[in-house]
């Protein structure tokens, strides 16, 4: 008899997860609390996998022998409180992509800050260096899908503490961790300790042929490699220190010793600027000489990478107010980054859904550099209460045309309307790319 897989959701990971059961053989069905969008409708359909929406046959999931969990869904619910009561296996799909990606090298990049950045810097060097590498995981494709219909001798795959959460043999040729802050504690039992445990799971099943380049800046990581001995080797990142094995700055320079690869390089001539960028361009370029990419590919591609949208993203002037779109800053620490790195006042549009926020991470910087916020969320009763009294003008809005308009107005010549919301887009958006593409729509329409 065929083995049974039931995959829990129909998203980028789901449909993946079940084109790969299909593609190895397996009897295959995917169940859906909610509808179905129709192109994974449509893509189910054309490879006659059996599926639900909006609602879940309970008997015929009970009856899987191996469960494939998408990502978003908590372990809390009681329909997985059954799934594993019956002791069946519950996995995500990065491990199921892991079963059957054969002898592939795998760069995995996990972090609360700078993983979508740093994952997309790699892999543009690994383009760069010529090598036959997909972009996977929590960005672009899904793992599993890339695995099934295309396969491929490099995974450069971002991975997020939820994918880590449903991991058992998976493991990174190379981890990089780019930093822990509190971020999805609704999820953890709001226990911080809870998902810094999450996060360290991506050196999980590493070896001393292995590598783990992690960001030896911060106090969480430190704290949590006091008390644990990874066995792969270490390739610290550092703008404190200087680093033997790894890579640090000073005084403007980079300076990477990797293998066989050692040189420097100015900090002036990284594509991406910032000082949290040249985090993630340190984590890259190591993570790139481990799998024996040559300096000359790393120095080239560092320095012509296109960032990426939603993410710092510059949109446009108008008379001398210029509009970022950082959409993807869905926790206070990312909008931390963004608001150290601006170097004109600020007006701030700020808001969504709370993640248990801890606003007081900001509040020099917001008093410092912020002239006024836009809230933009169904409830900003807590953005309010913690900048009320540094921040001369705050005003509410519920959706994105009359934000980007009363940014404007705010604003003066010579200043910044930042679109870095700190919160997750569910309140009024369907992600934070609807947030961040509706926000460029209303500054072209002002």
């Amino acid at each position: 008899m065929k083995k049974k897989i039931v995959i829990l959701g129909s998203g980028e990971s789901g449909v993946g997860a079940a084109i790969l059961a299909m593609r190895q053989g397996f009897e295959v069905f995917v169940s859906d609390n909610n509808l179905i969008h129709e192109n994974y409708k449509n893509e189910l359909a054309q490879y006659a996998i059996p599926f639900e929406e909006g609602g879940h046959d309970e008997a015929r999931i009970l009856s899987a022998d191996e469960l494939i969990k998408s990502p978003g869904i908590p372990d809390k619910i009681p329909l997985l409180q059954k799934v594993k009561a019956k002791n069946i296996p519950v996995i995500s799909e990065i491990e199921w992509a892991f079963r059957y990606k054969n002898n592939s090298q795998i760069i995995a990049i996990t972090g609360s800050n700078g993983k979508t950045t740093t994952t997309s810097l790699i892999f543009h060097i690994c383009i760069k260096a010529g090598l036959d590498a997909a972009l996977v995981g929590n960005i672009g494709k899904s793992f599993a899908r890339q695995v099934a219909l295309d396969p491929k001798p490099y995974y450069i795959v971002e991975i997020s503490s939820f994918q880590l959460d449903g991991i058992k043999n998976f493991k990174a040729d190379t981890a990089v961790l780019m930093n822990i802050t509190e971020d999805h504690l609704d999820r953890y039992d709001y226990k911080f300790e809870n998902y810094i445990n999450s996060k360290f799971k991506i050196l999980q099943n590493q070896d001393a042929t292995n590598y783990f380049v992690f960001n030896a800046d911060d106090e969480v990581i430190q704290k949590k490699l006091e008390k644990i001995s990874p066995l792969s080797n270490p390739l610290p990142f550092s703008m404190k220190h200087e680093i033997k094995k790894g890579a640090y700055i000073s005084q403007d320079q980079m300076l990477l010793n990797v293998r066989e690869e050692r040189f420097n390089m100015s900090i002036y001539d990284f594509a991406l600027k910032g000082k949290h960028n040249q985090y993630n361009t340190m984590a890259a370029g190591i993570a790139a000489a481990t799998i024996g990419i040559r300096k000359e590919k790393i120095r080239e591609a560092i320095k012509d990478f296109q960032s990426l949208e939603h993410r710092m993203e510059y949109v446009a002037t108008i008379r001398g107010i210029e509009f970022i779109n950082d959409s993807k800053a869905t926790n206070v620490n990312s909008t931390w980054y963004a608001l150290e790195s601006m170097q004109k006042p600020v007006v701030l549009i700020l808001g969504g859904v709370d993640k248990g926020n801890d606003y007081q991470l900001i509040k020099d910087l917001v008093r410092e550099k912020v002239i006024g916020i836009v809230c933009l969320g169904k409830d900003n009763k807590k953005i309010h209460e913690s900048f009320e009294a540094i921040v001369p003008v705050m005003i509410d809005t519920d959706n994105t045309p009359d934000a980007v308009k009363i940014a404007y107005q705010i604003a003066s010549k010579d200043s910044i309307v930042l679109l870095s919301p700190a919160c997750a887009s569910f309140d009024l958006f369907k992600n934070y790319e609807d947030r961040g593409n509706q926000f460029r729509e209303a500054v072209k329409n002002l």
